[in-house]
């Protein structure tokens, strides 16, 4: 059991960026199921997932704002999180086809604010949505997934994948589909799900507009994770050193050495050619004639 503890701890530490955000998702899960179990054993009342997803509520977003971050990596149902990382896993190969690791983590966290956002704004904008404001919430990493989709398939329109029963199929198509599939189901009873794929979505067409233009948009995000990640390092200690100053002794001893050192590499010149001497040598000669 220890050993195999310690293989996942590689597993995290030395994957890449897409394998960190799985691992991160399953434990977030795997520890939300093991606590549940262990304080039913115990018929505590108690669950953690009210601190993990994200209120519709502005009000209640305010005692939680970090809600904004973990629910994108919160799942509660098995089907839920294992269609979630099988299109992570897939989509995120391609997408480090052709952008770095960190774009990949940085567009993941930029696609989830905008899809929970985007939650957010229309459960408190639409009279439809205004009775159910106070009880909804939003879990999951699809808003996050479908940025990502996005920004692929709208950066490289021609990249087909296959598909069971279907065959081969442009990504944009299918990018499309599943936009328009979202867009007829923002009234149903997963409606905020929905309306978060949306967000994210339209975040990744962003993302991969604003690349065709030079810009990165994950490149703010990412300095400020770096400046994060970096506070409990120590930074090194500056070293310094004194040098003694030279006299006049010293500077006619190295003079004198250096003179003499020319002097033999001027006499194996003469003596063998200019092909005969060592890089070093030819450097020093250099060195020399600039004097």
């Amino acid at each position: 059991m220890e050993e195999f503890f310690i293989k996942l701890k590689q597993l995290f530490c030395y994957g890449d960026i897409l394998t960190k955000l799985i691992c991160i998702n399953v434990g977030v899960f795997l520890v939300i199921h093991l606590l549940e179990v262990c304080l039913i054993l115990f018929n505590l009342d108690f669950s953690l997932l009210p601190w993990l997803e994200l209120p519709s509520s502005p009000v209640a977003l305010m005692y939680k704002p970090w809600t904004i971050i973990t629910y994108m990596f919160t799942h509660y149902g098995f089907w839920h999180i294992l269609f979630n990382v099988l299109v992570l896993y897939w989509f995120g190969k391609i997408f480090l086809e052709f952008f770095t690791p960190r774009q990949l983590g940085g567009l993941y966290i930029l696609g989830g604010i905008a899809g929970g956002f985007l939650f957010m704004v229309a459960y408190n904008v639409f009279p439809y949505f205004r009775a159910l404001t106070a009880d909804s919430v939003l879990i999951g990493a699809s808003a996050s997934v479908m940025a990502i989709v996005f920004a692929v398939s709208f950066y490289q329109k021609d990249y087909e994948i296959g598909l069971l029963f279907i065959g081969r199929i442009k990504l944009i198509y299918l990018a499309l589909g599943v936009f328009v599939l979202d867009l007829l189901a923002i009234t149903s009873t997963n409606a905020g799900g929905h309306i978060a794929h949306i967000g994210g979505a339209l975040l990744g067409l962003w993302f991969a507009s604003r690349i065709r233009m030079g810009k990165d948009l994950t490149a703010p995000l990412n300095r400020v994770i770096d400046k994060i990640a970096n506070l409990g390092k120590r930074k090194p200690k500056m070293r310094v050193t004194y040098k003694r100053a030279e006299t006049k002794y010293d500077f006619n001893a190295r003079k004198n050495a250096e003179n003499a050192e020319i002097d033999a590499i001027l006499d194996k010149l003469k003596q063998s050619g200019y092909t005969s001497l060592s890089g070093d040598e030819k450097k020093k000669l250099f060195d020399a004639s600039k004097k």
